[in-house]
């Protein structure tokens, strides 16, 4: 699940930015897109020497456009970000249960923000086709690499923004779009939710993982540090949203919400501080 995504992880269904223990090398991160926990060290790291190769970049070509510094900035993280494990596999595992309810052997999907191909390649099996994309060129590199290890066809991988697949992809010819651990990442968020309302089919799904962390505790914290860390290079597009906002953003690009899950905690109430699972469905 993840792209334009914010801290990923190698299924960008549930990416959610993980920023684990201090370090002066920030390529060096555990980052994953399956949890957002910013702590102390993150302070520590902000203010190292040592600044990552995303901010001399924009700092150096002015040609650069938004897409191209933030591809750049995946690209540094794409090993990395594959290797690390997922971090609350169980949720994993019940979200692709859930989206796998829905899927059927005809069904062509899209998924945008695929990161390194996890997501998809493990859906694969349950429909006819997948165009998996990323803006991240070592990203897609690895996602490659997996389909042909695991010898899987019918998924075929791409460097595409949205806005890229814009004009490629017909209206109303998919059957399902995956956006995993990436609307809190793009910065056209609205525009994009309506977009794949119009690649979808009448009765079409947008399954997405999102992180709310409007809902979070730690959303004093995020507020303070986001616009520093983007600033400095650190931190890519980050929308600050909460479940109440992307439930409304779902209402206006025309979708129903079929279905939405999240973890619960002990007492049995919805752990705000994970992403929010939901399904929208276009009206038949």
């Amino acid at each position: 699940e993840f792209r334009l995504r914010y801290l990923p992880h190698q299924c960008r269904t549930s990416r959610e930015l993980h920023v684990p223990g201090s370090s002066s090398q920030f390529a060096r991160m555990n980052l994953k897109r399956n949890s957002l926990f910013f702590l102390l060290p993150l302070t520590e790291s902000l203010s190292s020497s040592t600044t990552s190769k995303l901010h001399r970049t924009k700092m150096s070509t002015a040609s650069s456009t938004p897409v191209d510094t933030t591809a750049k900035f995946w690209d540094n993280l794409a090993s990395g970000y594959f290797k690390s494990p997922i971090k609350d596999l169980d949720a994993y595992q019940t979200k692709l249960e859930l989206t796998q309810q829905y899927l059927k052997p005809d069904m062509d999907l899209l998924e945008f923000g695929a990161g390194t191909g996890g997501t998809s390649l493990q859906h694969a099996p349950h429909v006819n086709h997948i165009l998996a994309t990323d803006i991240s060129p070592k990203m897609i590199e690895i996602a490659k690499q997996q389909a042909d290890e695991k010898q899987v066809s019918n998924v075929d991988f791409k460097v595409a923004s949205v806005d890229d697949l814009s004009n490629s992809i017909p209206k109303g010819s998919l059957d399902g779009v995956l956006g995993l651990s990436i609307l809190h990442l793009v910065e056209n968020r609205q525009e994009v939710m309506k977009q794949t309302y119009k690649w979808l089919k009448p009765g079409g799904y947008l399954f997405t993982s999102t992180v709310c962390i409007d809902d979070m505790r730690v959303a004093p914290l995020v507020r303070l540090i986001t616009p520093i860390a983007q600033w400095l290079g650190f931190f890519p597009p980050l929308s600050i949203l909460g479940s109440d906002q992307l439930r409304q953003d779902f209402q206006d690009a025309g979708f129903s919400i079929e279905k939405e899950w999240r973890p619960t905690k002990p007492n049995g109430k919805p752990d705000k501080d994970t992403a929010i699972f939901i399904i929208g469905k276009k009206p038949e």
